[in-house]
């Protein structure tokens, strides 16, 4: 009985810690190095805004090496945005990010939440110049 109780009560605290351990959300750096978070005000700004199966734009615009704050505005429906090239999401909980990417180049623009039937053709392009 004794070992069941304290069994359990391990389990409760593991699951505890689990769930309170996860507040701070850190950036990744791929290998490539191609995004860092850098901690500066950034020089310039977009937002992303989407809508039920497309983002306002097909293509955004950033320069390289200049950091860039990237905003996500979900106008309507239940969506977020993924860069995989770049290595970033924002969502509704992340909504902004400050990258400086290093490398030029188009990297695609997906919707990382299923959001309905028109999901597959929600996609546009970051182009880095």
């Amino acid at each position: 009985m004794r070992k069941a109780l304290v069994f359990i009560m391990s389990c409760v605290l593991l699951i505890a810690l689990t769930a309170c351990g996860g507040g701070k959300e850190t950036s990744t750096n791929s290998s490539n190095d191609a995004v860092t978070d850098t901690g500066i005000a950034p020089a310039e700004e977009i937002v992303i805004k989407a809508v039920n199966y497309n983002f306002d734009q097909q293509e955004y615009h950033i320069k390289k090496g200049v950091p860039v704050k990237i905003v996500f505005e979900n106008e309507e429906g239940n969506h977020g945005v993924m860069i995989p090239g770049l290595n970033l999401q924002l969502s509704t909980k992340k909504a902004s990010a400050v990258i400086t990417p290093n490398e030029t180049g188009e990297y695609e623009i997906i919707c990382s939440v299923f959001c309905g039937t028109g999901h597959g053709g929600m996609v546009s392009k970051l182009i880095v110049e």
